[in-house]
């Protein structure tokens, strides 16, 4: 055959996927019909977290009184801020170019693939025999069926990033992690932002308190949060545009000059011969794997957003290695899949990181737990940066220190939760933790205090006591 593994799609999975495959001296090819990097790169978090680096400089600007300046003030043009974005994509696409991952070894094909049989993919007029296949086909914007939405030019996730005229009214229409950051980030540039969730929060499945923090927070920006509130119709009218909302059974209109639909996006899985093959889909439409990351039919495996439930950039990569791997080395050698330790991070201000589960999630699944809650308040360095804001909230096993997921809640809480992945990971408790050395004054030193917190309330009562009446022997 003309390959050991032929990969369709050149985002996060794809890439890793021919990378491990590569590296291993196996024969790949790569096909991307559109651009290399997929959406992390060109449409999802390089972009996204671009912009939101630029709204929250514009946001310390406005907060100058709370560090002792007396005046600042900020201009710009939205389009040179959406130019910068551009330029960081530019900065970055080397690492997932054809230049490079050719230097690998890797066959990169630009064209539009066809899978003619569980050995056979037709692309640019070309039948290419392989002995593996790799569906790494992504994600695309999944888009309501909202009467009168069609009708608009909206935006959603993958075209955001085309506009060049700031939205002087936008209405986000999802309280989902994507949603919550896109809604903060264009409140904080200026545009007057209306948030519309159908469930009763945003981010449904954070904790109650972390969901309170951040309600809190977008509506001091002057975000417009709606929630229990139901989509129905979007009216256009002389030019104006507006979308029917129901809440608590009364209707009412939000005005609005762009939309922005955020509801979630759904796996690439018609067009490139998967109906005709028999690829078996799962419920939600994507793609069915076993625990090694096969699909029903035998050399065929898949991973990333056409697959997995977690659409992170970091579990696309995680699921490649395993269809790689597997599908270079079975059946001699098969590996199932890790899923005992999944973190992510939503980037909104403050940013909200999980590993393992929270409260929400411990009492679906009817899970004993602990819960210690560290207030970031209490903390030196965030009071000295003015980020004061949030906590850090670990669940541990009754009566040990086994970690079973942490929340944090605060600046640069993606930075801070590494630690206790690491600890998972390794099996470490928050004992481990506690007598560990933090830099003193860093974010991190909540991590610590933390533990502290945890090991004082399992504090030995009874030896305290003895060790009480020991000292006053000794000072007798």
């Amino acid at each position: 055959m003309d390959y050991n593994i032929i990969v369709i799609g050149a985002g996060s999975g794809g890439l890793v996927s021919a990378y491990i495959a590569s590296a291993v001296k196996a024969k790949v090819a790569l096909i991307e019909r559109h651009r290399m990097g997929g959406d992390c790169l060109n449409t999802g978090c390089v972009p996204s977290k671009a912009l939101i680096r630029t709204a929250s400089i514009v946001s310390m600007i406005n907060r100058h009184r709370e560090f002792g300046l007396k005046s600042a003030t900020t201009e710009f043009e939205f389009s040179e801020i959406m130019e910068r974005v551009q330029r960081v994509i530019k900065k970055i696409e080397p690492h997932d170019s054809v230049a490079r991952y050719s230097s690998l070894g890797v066959d990169c094909i630009t064209g539009d693939a066809k899978i003619r049989s569980a050995h056979d993919v037709e692309v640019n007029g070309r039948v290419l025999t392989t002995k593996n296949i790799i569906l790494a086909a992504g994600a695309s914007p999944f888009i309501p069926n909202i009467p009168g939405l069609n009708k608009l030019d909206y935006l959603h996730t993958d075209n955001i990033w085309d506009i060049r005229e700031q939205p002087r009214r936008l209405l986000v229409l999802g309280g989902g992690p994507i949603g919550s950051e896109l809604a903060q980030t264009f409140s904080r540039l200026g545009t007057q932002v209306t948030q519309v969730e159908m469930a009763s929060q945003i981010l449904i499945r954070e904790d109650d308190e972390v969901i309170k923090i951040l309600s809190d927070r977008f509506r001091s920006e002057g975000v417009d949060l709606r929630v229990n509130a139901k989509a129905v119709e979007v009216l256009s009218r002389g030019g104006e545009h507006s979308l029917v909302v129901e809440e608590n059974g009364a209707r009412s209109e939000i005005e609005f000059d762009k939309i922005l639909v955020a509801v979630g996006r759904k796996p690439n899985v018609s067009g490139f011969g998967l109906e005709e093959l028999g690829v078996k889909l799962t419920d939600r439409g994507a793609v069915e794997i076993d625990r090694t990351g096969r699909t029903n039919i035998p050399n065929i495996y898949a991973c990333g957003d056409i697959a997995s439930p977690y659409q992170f950039t970091h579990m696309a990569a995680h699921y490649a290695w395993y269809a790689a791997v597997n599908s270079l080395f079975a059946p001699f050698k098969r590996f199932k899949i890790d899923l005992s330790i999944i973190p992510w991070c939503t980037y909104t201000d403050p940013e909200i990181a999980r590993v393992g589960v929270n409260e929400k999630d411990a009492k679906i699944a009817g899970i004993d737990y602990e819960v210690t809650t560290y207030p970031v308040d209490d903390l030196d360095r965030a009071i000295t940066d003015e980020e004061d804001l949030g906590l850090v909230k670990v669940l541990t096993v009754p009566g040990k220190d086994t970690i079973l997921g942490v929340t944090i809640c605060s600046h640069h809480a993606g930075e801070l939760l590494p630690e206790f992945i690491l600890a998972m990971k390794n099996g470490l408790g928050l004992n481990s933790i506690l007598n560990t050395i933090h830099i003193y004054p860093t974010m991190a030193e909540a991590n610590k205090f933390t533990a502290g917190m945890w090991k004082k309330s399992h504090a030995p009562k009874r030896i305290l006591q003895y060790l009480q009446k020991f000292h006053q022997f000794r000072r007798r």
